[in-house]
């Protein structure tokens, strides 16, 4: 109990460090390459430099600080709050959909509040309503082309406010109405961010 106690006192420190560290993994995992007109109508959103010469782009996430007053509409459609470390990544960052191998994570679009991170999260009617109920807020989605959700499990809450991280058999929900865990990706959203730092910085430059 007391190392969880002093877990989560220190954890408020770290954070921007971590957040930052995360973020900036992102073009190891994924080619991060955009062109107008893309379907996600999203990711243009973040597009930088010169297009080559198929008309495709790089794109890049964009530091941008939102009022934690943000997250009060949010929390209005939702059983529990996110995760401390995925709070301060959804008040100090933006981005487009990006695939980290393991997991892709869930757009947080260009905007003064965060109704588009809203919009995505709650992107798939059939999906929202079955997950909020039985205890799970999604966040992610498999790697690739992998819909199964990846979620929070807020029924794992911890001192500090984690939960646990799992991936849900999607076709489980939309065919037979069951919400069926098929893997635990961390035992919080803490540990997937550090998992998916150090598996950055065991890759190649």
């Amino acid at each position: 109990m007391c190392v969880r106690r002093k877990e989560a006192a220190s954890l408020p420190w770290k954070i921007p460090n971590i957040i930052d560290a995360f973020v900036g993994t992102f073009h190891k995992f994924d080619e991060m390459t955009t062109y107008k007109g893309d379907p996600d109508g999203i990711t243009w959103q973040f597009a930088v430099g010169d297009p080559d010469e198929h008309g495709w782009k790089q794109w890049r996430p964009l530091k941008f600080s939102t009022p934690r007053s943000a997250l009060d509409p949010l929390y209005a459609r939702l059983p529990a709050r996110f995760p401390p470390l995925f709070e301060h990544l959804a008040l100090s960052y933006r981005w487009a959909k990006v695939d980290l191998q393991v997991y892709r994570l869930l757009a947080n679009p260009p905007g003064e509040n965060l109704d588009g991170l809203s919009s995505e999260i709650s992107r798939d009617p059939g999906l929202w309503e079955a997950l909020l109920p039985t205890g799970y807020m999604q966040f992610g989605q498999g790697p690739d082309i992998d819909y199964d959700p990846v979620c929070f499990d807020i029924k794992s809450r911890t001192q500090s406010g984690d939960y646990r991280v799992v991936k849900i058999d999607h076709e489980k929900i939309l065919c037979n109405y069951r919400v069926k865990v098929v893997a635990e990706l961390a035992p919080s959203f803490e540990e997937l961010v550090l998992q998916t730092i150090r598996r950055a910085s065991e890759m190649s430059p």
